[in-house]
């Protein structure tokens, strides 16, 4: 198999997963509750991406972090997973999840935005007019099927899912610049997650006050497989073996309108038509602020 095909296949494959991921979001919502779901996901991302250091005999490279890279690999983990997905999961917990999902797919805008303070860079007008259509988006979507009465959708939770977008942009900025191995990145960053997500699980959910189902818990465990850790290290191989990254970075984007398939059949949410007119508002925006255009 050639590099190009087997980066498209690895590209496609974690896309297929995180398709999934707000269907298993909601069933593991069900019952297992955020703190504990969230806390057993981001120790078996952890675990997973220790397996694949492991395997790749890249286990070393963990200790050479010096101080100031585990610093910045705790203020990491404490923006994604601990912050980033708590607020994520709350929002998740407020709306329907083709509401919830698509609303924090803003952050590339975002992140337009938040790299005039941390990186000094400026914005050109282009940004604004692509703030403005993905926020059209994000109003459509909101509005479940009636445009003209977007109130129907909670507000908190939708606040919570388009600032969510904050966090992750954010989160991809600082981890840019840190320019270590990906895959030690990734390990150290949920490590650190996982350890303040275990003193908040033992500080707000101890003594445990009901049983949790096998159902939750394997939920718990697939989001923590493929929603943070293999599929991560999946995209990441998919992006180094590419002969381009443009091609195999527009995938991604495949992933919200296949996820509406799975939140139909599997959660039996009736699709809103409102959902992927606003999507595509969403990912023009996206596209629009991307595109190397003359004249703006």
């Amino acid at each position: 198999m050639n590099r190009s095909r087997q980066s498209y296949m690895l590209a496609l494959l974690a896309v297929f997963f995180w398709s999934t991921i707000p269907t298993a979001f909601k069933i593991c919502l069900g019952e297992l509750g955020i703190v504990p779901m969230l806390t057993l996901a981001s120790v078996t991302s952890a675990l997973a991406l220790l397996a694949i250091l492991a395997g790749e005999k890249k286990t070393g490279l963990i200790a050479a972090s010096g101080r100031k890279e585990l610093f910045n690999s705790a203020l990491l983990g404490f923006i994604n997973p601990f912050v980033y997905y708590l607020i994520l999961l709350k929002a998740y917990s407020l709306l329907p999840a083709q509401v919830a999902q698509p609303l924090n797919m803003i952050w590339p805008i975002v992140l337009v935005f938040l790299s005039v303070p941390l990186l000094g860079q400026k914005i050109s007008r282009k940004s604004y007019i692509a703030l403005l259509i993905s926020f059209a988006g994000v109003y459509i979507i909101s509005s479940r099927g009636d445009l003209l009465h977007p109130g129907r959708s909670d507000l908190k939770g939708v606040l919570l899912a388009t600032g969510s977008s904050v966090f992750w942009a954010l989160y991809f900025i600082l981890n840019v610049r840190d320019k270590r191995e990906e895959a030690v990145k990734l390990f150290l960053n949920f490590a650190f997650g996982s350890l303040y997500l275990i003193i908040l699980f033992i500080v707000t959910e101890l003594p445990l006050t009901g049983k949790y189902g096998l159902k939750d818990i394997l939920s718990a465990i697939y989001i923590g497989l493929f929603e943070m850790g293999i599929t991560f290290y999946l995209w990441l191989r998919a992006l180094k073996t590419a002969e381009t990254t443009a091609g195999i970075s527009n995938l991604v984007y495949l992933a919200p309108f296949l996820s509406l398939v799975f939140i139909h059949f599997l959660l039996h949410e009736p699709l809103y038509y409102t959902t992927p007119a606003g999507l595509l508002f969403i990912i023009s925006g996206i596209w629009y602020q991307n595109h190397k255009a003359s004249g703006i």
